[in-house]
C-alpha cells in the first residue's frame, strides 16, 4: 500500500517500526515455548476445550513453519480464541497476532480484523495492551487499511484505553490514534470523541504517553476543520506548554502542530492572546541543539512575525543569534526557514539597524559563497541585502560582509533561474549606487563575471534581466583594472546596445546611449562602433530627435486659463 504520510512522518514511522522490531527481538524466542507449553498442558485435555487445543496446534504449526496462512480454519480458530472468556486463550490469540504483525509483508485480510476487534474489547487489560501493540505494528507497516479499522469501530475501545490509567495501554492506543488521524475519515471520527482525552494525555507525566498524544494531536492539525475544532477545545495552551518538554520529539510534534495552526491567519488572535510566552518559548526552542526543532520553531515564528508586536518581541530577545546558527546548517530547508524569517523582519525598516549590528550581513555573505546555496536561498538573501542596505547606508558593513563577492559568484551558477538572476542583478545594481562599493567592484570583478554580465545583457528571453545586467556594466568605473576585462567583449556589447537603441522603450534607449557616451572615450570601442550599424542607428536617432525638436518649436501651445491646472 502506498503511504499517505509526509516525509517527516514517514521517517518517524520508520523509527517507530524499528523500535517495535527491537522489542519483538527481545521476546520472540519465547513464543515457540509458549505455544508448545499451552498445547501440551492437561488443561486442554477435556471437553469443551479440546477443539481449542486443536486450534492452538494448528496455530503452532503455522508459527513453527513461519507461514502466514489466511484460510478459513485459522480464521475460525482465532475467532474462537478471541471470543473465549478465558484470559489465557485470548492472550494466546493476541500473541499470535503480534507474531503476524511482525512478519507480515502483505495486507491483512479484513476478515482477520474481526478477532482483533474482539480482543480490543476484552475485559483483560493485558490482552488489550498486546492487541493494541499489534495494531500499531500493522498500521506502521500499512498492513491494514485505516478506513477499515475505523469502520469496524476499533476507535472506541482505543479511546477507552486512554482512561485505563496504564501507561503502556495509553502509549499503544495513542500511537494507534496518531496513525489513524492521518486519514481524513479517521480524523473526523477522532474529533468527535478523542480530542479532550488526547489533550489530557498530552499533559501526562509518562514521557512515552505524552509523546504519542502529541503525535496524535499533530495529525489532527492537518485540515482546516480539525484545526478549528482543536483550537475551540483549548489545544493551543497545551501545545505551547509542550514546547518546554524535555523530550525533543514532543517538542517537535507540538511545534509542528503550532506551525500548522499558525499557517492560518484566523488563528493568530488566539495564538497571540497567550502573550509573550509563546514567542519566548519558540525562541528558546530555536536555540535547541536539535536542529529540526530549531528550524520548526523558526517556521512558526515566521508565520507569526507578520504581526509588528511579535517582531518587536523577537528583536528585544536577540533572535538573530539562533538564526545565525541555522544559517550554518547543512539542511537547505532549515536555512530557508531562517532566511524567510529574516526577510519578514528586514522588510520592517526599524529592525534593520539591529539586524546589521548583529552581523546578519556577514552570515549572508558567507552563505552566498557556499556551494549548497540554491535559487530559493539566493533570492531570499538578495531580498534581505536589498532591504537592509535600503534602510541603513552602511557601506563598511556591506564591504566586510563578502556580500558583493558572493553576489558576483552566484552569477556564474549555471542552474539559476531567470527569476533568481533578476534578484541577483537588481541587488548588485542597488549596491553599485554607492560610490565606495562601485569602486570596490570595479577592481575585484573577474573576467568570467564580466562576460556573464555581457551575456545576460544580450539575452532576449527576459528584457528586465537584460536591462539589469547592462545597467551594472554601465555603472562600473572604467579603471585600468576593469577596461581590459570588458574590451574582449566589445563586439557583444555593441550588439546588445544596438538592440536597446532599436526598442521603443525609452528606458532602454537612454541606457544604451548613456553607455555609448561612457565607452566612446576608449579608442578600441570607438573603432568597433565606427562605420557600423550601431553608429548608423545613433545617427538615425539623432535625426529623429532633431526633427522632433524642430516640430515642437513650431507649436505654440495656448497659455493655460486661470482655472486650468498645469500638467
Amino acid at each position: 500500500m502506498a503511504s499517505d504520510h509526509c516525509d517527516s512522518c514517514s521517517r518517524l514511522l520508520r523509527d517507530f517500526a524499528e523500535r517495535l522490531r527491537r522489542v519483538w527481538g527481545e521476546f520472540e524466542y519465547k513464543l515457540n515455548e509458549v505455544f508448545r507449553g499451552i498445547v501440551q498442558c492437561t488443561c486442554f485435555g477435556n471437553a469443551p476445550e479440546r477443539g481449542t487445543a486443536q486450534d492452538l496446534s494448528s496455530l503452532q504449526l503455522m508459527y513453527d513453519d513461519k507461514i502466514q496462512v489466511f484460510n478459513q480454519r485459522s480464521l475460525q480458530a482465532l475467532n474462537r480464541l478471541a471470543a473465549s472468556q478465558n484470559a489465557d486463550l485470548q492472550m494466546t490469540a493476541a500473541i499470535y497476532y503480534s507474531h503476524i504483525s511482525h512478519h507480515l509483508n502483505s495486507p491483512l485480510p479484513d476478515a482477520f480484523l474481526v478477532p482483533v476487534m474482539a480482543l480490543l474489547l476484552s475485559p483483560h487489560l493485558d490482552v488489550q495492551k498486546t492487541t493494541s501493540f499489534t495494531l500499531v505494528n500493522l498500521l506502521v507497516k500499512n498492513n491494514v487499511c485505516k478506513e477499515s479499522v475505523i469502520e469496524m469501530g476499533m476507535l472506541v475501545p482505543l479511546l477507552e484505553l486512554f482512561q485505563s490509567g496504564d501507561p503502556t495501554a495509553q502509549c499503544h492506543s495513542c500511537a494507534c490514534v496518531a496513525m489513524l488521524a492521518s486519514s481524513e475519515l479517521s480524523r473526523d471520527a477522532i474529533l468527535v470523541d478523542g480530542i479532550i482525552p488526547l489533550l489530557a494525555l498530552a499533559k501526562s507525566y509518562d514521557p512515552v504517553v505524552q509523546q504519542n498524544a502529541a503525535w496524535a494531536l499533530l495529525h489532527l492539525t492537518q485540515s482546516d476543520c480539525s484545526r478549528r475544532i482543536l483550537c475551540q477545545a483549548g489545544a493551543i495552551p497545551v501545545l505551547v506548554l509542550l514546547l518546554q518538554c524535555s523530550n525533543s520529539e514532543v517538542q517537535f510534534y507540538s511545534c509542528t502542530a503550532l506551525c500548522n495552526i499558525a499557517a492560518i491567519q484566523e488563528h493568530h488572535p488566539e495564538l497571540l492572546s497567550i502573550g509573550a510566552h509563546l514567542s519566548k518559548s519558540l525562541l528558546t526552542l530555536m536555540s535547541s541543539s536539535v536542529q529540526k526543532n530549531s528550524a520548526q520553531a523558526c517556521r512558526c515564528l515566521q508565520s507569526l512575525s507578520k504581526n509588528v508586536w511579535v517582531q518587536e518581541q523577537l528583536m528585544d530577545c536577540s533572535c538573530v543569534l539562533p538564526v545565525k546558527a541555522l544559517l550554518k546548517s547543512l539542511n537547505a530547508a532549515w536555512i530557508e526557514s531562517a532566511l524567510t524569517l529574516m526577510c519578514t523582519l528586514s522588510a520592517h525598516p526599524p529592525n534593520c539597524d539591529i539586524l546589521i549590528n548583529e552581523g546578519l550581513l556577514r552570515e549572508i555573505g558567507q552563505l552566498l559563497h557556499q556551494p549548497r546555496s540554491n535559487s530559493v536561498l539566493i533570492s531570499l538573501s538578495c531580498k534581505i541585502i536589498t532591504d537592509l542596505c535600503g534602510a541603513c547606508m552602511d557601506e563598511q558593513a556591506v564591504t566586510e560582509s563578502l556580500c558583493l563577492s558572493g553576489l558576483l559568484r552566484v552569477l556564474l551558477s549555471p542552474s539559476l533561474s531567470d527569476e533568481t538572476l533578476l534578484h541577483v542583478t537588481l541587488c548588485l545594481h542597488h549596491l553599485m549606487t554607492w560610490d565606495g562599493l562601485r569602486t570596490k567592484l570595479s577592481s575585484s570583478v573577474t573576467p568570467e563575471q564580466v562576460w556573464r554580465l555581457v551575456e545576460l545583457s544580450g539575452q532576449m528571453r527576459n528584457s528586465q534581466l537584460s536591462y539589469n545586467s547592462a545597467a551594472i556594466i554601465h555603472m562600473f568605473k572604467l579603471t585600468e583594472d576593469f577596461l581590459p576585462l570588458l574590451r574582449p567583449h566589445y563586439g557583444a556589447v555593441s550588439k546588445y546596445l544596438l538592440l536597446f537603441l532599436k526598442t521603443r522603450d525609452v528606458k532602454f534607449q537612454q541606457l544604451g546611449i548613456s553607455t555609448i557616451v561612457k565607452l566612446k572615450n576608449d579608442g578600441e570601442f570607438s573603432t568597433v562602433m565606427t562605420n557600423g550599424e550601431l553608429e548608423a542607428r545613433l545617427w538615425n536617432i539623432h535625426e529623429q530627435t532633431e526633427e522632433m525638436r524642430q516640430l515642437l518649436q513650431m507649436i505654440q501651445p495656448p497659455s493655460p486659463s486661470p482655472g486650468q491646472p498645469f500638467h
